[in-house]
């Protein structure tokens, strides 16, 4: 009776390990050292001879001239006939083990682990104990290894996960290798945070897998003893503190308000001191984006509740009392707030105290409210929107009633044409790139720098593994080291840099030394009748006083500019047409870097036509078309969207960026690394041509990621820092 035959997906050119057109002496070469170089992971003596001798019949097959001829014509006919197939080899079933593992040693993990796991059940099932159920149960582990872990450098986190599981479940069922079964585990348990990011970046339309996201989130966070991580040092994922710190930041940016409201209320609820003050800032987000004052109510409540030992709240309080109508215990909270620097600059904020609230608050909610959920708008911070709204005026008369709160009601100042809507900066969106970045290193985190305020656009977007974190926690001071960058927002608003507080007022300050006096506003809050509008007095008056420069700047001499950088005041009493021609031209670069592996030089021209078409775009010279050639989709959405703010604001970015120097980091077929150092400078003007924020020029070095595209090299996401 004849043996069984089985047909592996394999033919003799990849079974030996060599390519179609190899010549005789080198299938020779190539059999010689497979033969010396077995596998040395267990396998038993019988399997490994059964490997050498399918080795050598390959080796003699394609060593005979004739008999290679006559295999090659076949292989040619079956892909005529069957172009979407595989050729495949049959063999007797005693020798189906030695063929699956040279699978396996062919780089076809995948297959090698369906075809094993095939076989190990019944009928096909070896006797229990019998050496070949051990290489059986051994080829198993390796090949779900590796094949997880193709799926994972892939970004596939599922399907890896799914591997895993399967192996795992294989294994305990055949009671086969301890050591196995514990690797896949430690596998599976690092696997986690990136299944996390890969269910909960998906859209908000797929459900399904979001849920199983936030279950697999709120399991994760638990099983590691909260967002603190208890008193263990590591946790079983191998993620240390600082590490999942860095990881939590990039999930918020994938979990709507509510998520964040339920999430932390159940962590608040554990015992979580994070979560009871995360819960404040996200009620306090929802409450603002929803128009529901009644969870800026709770998040106050819960704020005040809060015993957080050695930080100022008064300055948050002051926020919250102000939304809420309540114009006279804000002010209280404010200037109660033993915050030295504060106090200075409410001192000397060009206004009055009413006026210096509003902007602080502002400030506030755009900084460190609201950044950080995926479906809230932290670009635009409208509070005249917000005591406008009839549901925020009938929340307010009620607390009114019910505190005993007498309405202020002065009248109203007259209604001009300025701007009180001021823009505090394009916050970037953080954490994943989805198009490609992913996985990102969850290392140890750098320290803080009290710097990161004074970097441009670019630079804002963190250093290293801040990149993880929203720009406005960077931009608190620590007053004690040992808290937790989960609760960073729990640092007084006090200690925001005064600098980068209000930019318009500040600099608006320089034009004129007469603003106390020429700034006569009042403390206008209506609220009673149904009504409350709560009027801004610093635009008002802030029109006046441009008009006013414009006269002084109008009747003084031109003064000769030296070779010194521009002022900006010197910068914004010049035509627009003029720092127009001052822009840097786009590169001529117009299609992609299309080639194997490019050279430095390459390298920084593909990276200066980013700079100089990104400036063209947002200086409202260009669209941002060209980008796509240089960038990927998603660095070209982000200044498409930075565009249309400024336009939309009636405003224009000049952006002068130049590399001076480029260096390697690493560099693999499908991505490089590279760090350069450049001069950047920016200037954001109204269609005036006057200057209203800048960042001076300075130095900075930025690391850039180019990805590989079927077209050519492209950048896919940048690190200053």
């Amino acid at each position: 009776m004849s043996a069984t035959l089985v047909e592996l997906p394999i033919d003799h050119f990849r079974l030996l390990g060599v390519s179609p057109s190899a010549e005789t002496e080198s299938v020779l070469r190539t059999l010689q050292l497979r033969l010396d170089r077995c596998p040395d992971q267990g396998f038993t003596h019988e399997v490994l001879m059964q490997r050498a001798e399918l080795l050598r019949l390959s080796a003699d097959l394609l060593s005979d001239a004739a008999r290679r001829q006559d295999y090659e014509s076949t292989l040619l006919k079956l892909s005529r006939e069957h172009p979407e197939e595989t050729a495949g080899l049959e063999m007797p079933s005693s020798r189906e083990v030695a063929g699956l593992m040279l699978l396996w040693e062919a780089h076809a993990p995948h297959e090698t682990f369906q075809l094993t796991r095939q076989v190990l059940q019944p009928p096909q099932a070896p006797a229990l104990g019998s050496g070949r159920e051990s290489d059986l149960a051994l080829l198993a582990a390796l090949s779900c290894r590796d094949a997880a872990r193709q799926d994972q450098d892939q970004r596939r986190y599922e399907s890896a996960a799914g591997l895993l599981t399967e192996g795992l479940q294989l294994l305990q069922r055949m009671g086969k290798l301890p050591d196995q079964r514990r690797r896949l585990e430690t596998d599976l348990e690092q696997l986690t945070p990136y299944r996390i990011l890969d269910l909960l970046s998906r859209d908000l339309a797929e459900q399904s897998a979001r849920q199983e996201g936030l279950v697999m989130l709120e399991t994760f966070v638990q099983n590691r003893g909260g967002l603190e991580g208890g008193a263990a040092e590591f946790t079983t994922s191998g993620m240390d503190q600082g590490s999942f710190e860095l990881f939590f930041q990039q999930i918020r940016r994938f979990l709507t308000v509510q998520e964040q409201v339920d999430l932390y209320g159940r962590w608040e609820r554990l015992g979580s001191s994070d979560a009871s003050f995360l819960s404040v800032m996200a009620l306090a987000a929802a409450g603002f984006s929803q128009r529901k004052p009644e969870r800026v109510q709770d998040a106050r409540g819960k704020l005040q509740a809060l015993v957080l030992v050695g930080l100022d709240l008064n300055p948050m309080l002051g926020c919250m009392d102000l939304l809420l109508g309540d114009v006279e215990r804000a002010l209280e909270h404010v200037h109660a707030s033993p915050d030295v620097e504060l106090q200075e600059w409410l001192e000397n904020h060009p206004s009055d105290d009413l006026a210096a609230l509003f902007d602080y608050c502002r400030s506030w909610l755009g900084r460190d409210v609201l950044p950080g959920y995926r479906d809230v708008d932290a670009q635009v911070v409208d509070l005249e929107a917000w005591f406008a709204d009839r549901d925020v005026q009938a929340y307010v008369e009620r607390l009114e009633r019910k505190e005993g709160r007498s309405p202020l009601t002065p009248d109203p100042p007259a209604a001009t044409d300025a701007d009180t809507d001021w823009n505090f900066g394009n916050l970037p969106p953080l954490g994943l790139d989805p198009e490609g970045t992913m996985p990102l290193s969850l290392g140890d985190a750098e320290p803080f720098s009290e710097d990161s305020g004074n970097l441009g656009e670019e630079e804002t977007r963190g250093r290293g593994l801040r990149r993880m974190i929203p720009v406005a926690w960077t931009n608190l001071k620590l007053r004690r080291p040992s808290l937790s960058r989960l609760s960073m927002s729990r640092l007084s608003m006090s200690r925001l840099s005064m600098s980068r507080l209000s930019l318009p007022q500040l600099s608006l300050s320089r034009l004129s030394v007469k603003r106390h006096s020429l700034i006569e506003s009042r403390r206008s809050v209506l609220i009673g009748s149904g009504v409350v509008a709560v009027l801004m007095v610093v635009g008002f008056s802030l029109v006046g006083l441009r008009r006013e420069a414009q006269q002084e700047t109008a009747s003084s001499p031109t003064a000769t500019p030296t070779a010194d950088a521009l002022s900006s005041d010197a910068l914004s009493s010049q035509p627009k047409a003029t720092l127009k021609q001052e822009t840097p031209k786009a590169n001529a670069l117009m299609a992609p870097l299309d080639v194997k592996t490019p050279s430095e030089v390459q390298l920084q021209a593909l990276l200066q036509a980013w700079l100089d078409l990104k400036a063209t775009a947002l200086l409202q010279e260009g669209g941002t078309e060209s980008l796509a050639e240089v960038a990927r989709p998603v660095l070209v959405g982000r200044v498409r969207d930075q565009q249309a703010a400024l336009s939309r604001d009636g405003l224009v970015q000049k952006v002068q960026a130049s590399i001076t120097s480029i260096q390697t980091v690493s560099s693999t077929p499908s991505r490089i690394e590279v760090r350069a150092q450049l001069t950047y400078r920016d200037q954001t003007m109204n269609d005036q041509g006057e200057v209203v924020d800048e960042t001076p020029a300075g130095n900075l070095p930025v690391t850039y990621i180019l990805g590989r595209d079927p077209d050519g090299w492209r950048l896919q996401a940048y690190i200053p820092g």
